[in-house]
């Protein structure tokens, strides 16, 4: 699950992080009273969307107005809100579509003197958290990784104690921090492991982190993604779900329990198990197609579940062909098979589906689908059901 920027900062401050002050509204006129209330002149004002590049990114309405807008009159707040706010901003990391701002976050100016990199993720290779910084902040990281990676440096982190004092300030040393922002730089490293870990994060991501003329170090942006698993320990985290920020899809996958992502292909998927649904859009890839979606209906699919993925993945009009692939183990063939019977026939489904099953029961499964009348493809083997289903789509893209 994603955040917005001010929610993710909200989160920091919880954990000692610093920030500057600021709020976020809804409307232009809300705007200008958060800024009227900030005590510096200089103020920025930030859609607010779950994607980053905002400040490269530009409204399609207004292909002048970027999504980050640093104001040395703050009297000027309200204007600018007025134009973002509804409008739709396209960056890197939204595609072309773009993205409908609701909300805007209003904050204080600060007098920097240099703009850094840091970031907490998930490694896999070490099998732990790592913490990365630079002192290319501001910049596409994904560049200073291929063209410098030697200014990009990485501590891996104690799963059991967090950061170490030592790794932080090597860390902050590399940097070249001194005097009041080497003591306090160390500090914020070890206080954005701890905000990371201790809420389940599975990315953190401060672009830019700041040194102020004064001596401050500030986290000027917040960027966070949470692990879904991990949210029931932190309710206060799930109720910052902006469901404006999801397809009705996704929206409704949310409230069946299901694991959906809409793509953008013509294949519509329905398995069981994360790592079997992953496999079924490599297979369909390789068989020329193009999955339109990840959707793991889980071990625990009923009638019901079942019934709403096929309505989710239907929702989309690019979706030409279904392809079912289970293996039976927690979920039963036989109930995959009454559940794909009963949604067929509930939703009149038009489109072709092709199902491969195998596992527990699978010979009641297969024939509760061949006894129900509809038109199905069958096959036992993955390679030749994918190349089937995309077929059954209109053939390899």
């Amino acid at each position: 699950m994603n955040v917005h920027e001010f929610q993710a900062k909200e989160i920091f401050r919880k954990f000692g992080i610093p920030t500057v002050k600021g709020g976020a509204t809804d409307s232009a006129a809300g705007a200008q009273a958060i800024a009227d209330g900030l005590e510096t002149e200089i103020v920025v004002l930030k859609s607010q969307i779950h994607a980053g590049g905002r400040g490269k990114g530009r409204f399609k309405e207004h292909p002048d107005l970027g999504g980050v807008k640093v104001l040395t009159d703050k009297s000027q707040v309200a204007a600018l809100a007025e134009q973002m706010l509804g409008s739709t901003l396209v960056t890197k990391q939204t595609g072309a579509e773009g993205t409908v701002v609701k909300q805007v976050f209003v904050e204080s100016g600060c007098p920097i003197e240099h703009e850094f990199y840091a970031a907490v993720l998930l490694d896999r290779e070490s099998r732990a958290p790592v913490i990365m910084v630079s002192r290319e902040g501001g910049m596409d990281i994904e560049e200073v990784a291929e063209n410098t990676p030697e200014k990009i440096f990485k501590e891996v982190v104690d799963v059991h104690y967090g950061l170490h004092g030592f790794q932080a300030r090597r860390l902050a040393a590399k940097l070249g921090w001194s005097g009041s922002a080497f003591k306090q730089g160390s500090r914020l490293l070890c206080d954005l492991v701890r905000c990371f870990m201790e809420t389940d994060s599975s990315l953190m991501e401060v672009n830019p982190l700041v040194t102020t003329t004064d001596g401050e170090v500030i986290a000027l942006d917040a960027k966070m993604t949470f692990d879904d698993n991990g949210l029931p320990r932190h309710p206060d985290i799930e109720a910052m779900a902006d469901p404006n920020e999801m397809s009705p899809e996704e929206v409704e996958a949310k409230e069946w329990d299901l694991s959906y992502i809409s793509l953008d292909g013509s294949v519509g998927c329905m398995v069981n198990g994360a790592g079997l649904a992953m496999a079924t859009m490599d297979m369909i890839k390789h068989a020329g197609g193009e999955p339109a979606n990840f959707l793991d209906v889980g071990g625990g699919a009923t009638e019901e579940r079942i019934t709403a993925a096929f309505r989710i993945i239907t929702g989309s009009p690019e979706v030409k062909a279904i392809f079912v692939n289970v293996f039976g183990g927690i979920l039963r063939c036989d109930l995959l098979a009454e559940g794909v019977v009963a949604a067929c026939k509930t939703l009149d489904l038009k489109v072709p589906l092709v199902v491969r099953m195998l596992g527990t029961n699978v010979t009641e499964g297969r024939q509760i689908l061949a006894d129900s009348g509809l038109a199905i493809t069958f096959s036992e083997e993955l390679g030749d059901a994918a190349a089937k289903a995309v077929a059954a789509a209109g053939g390899a893209a």
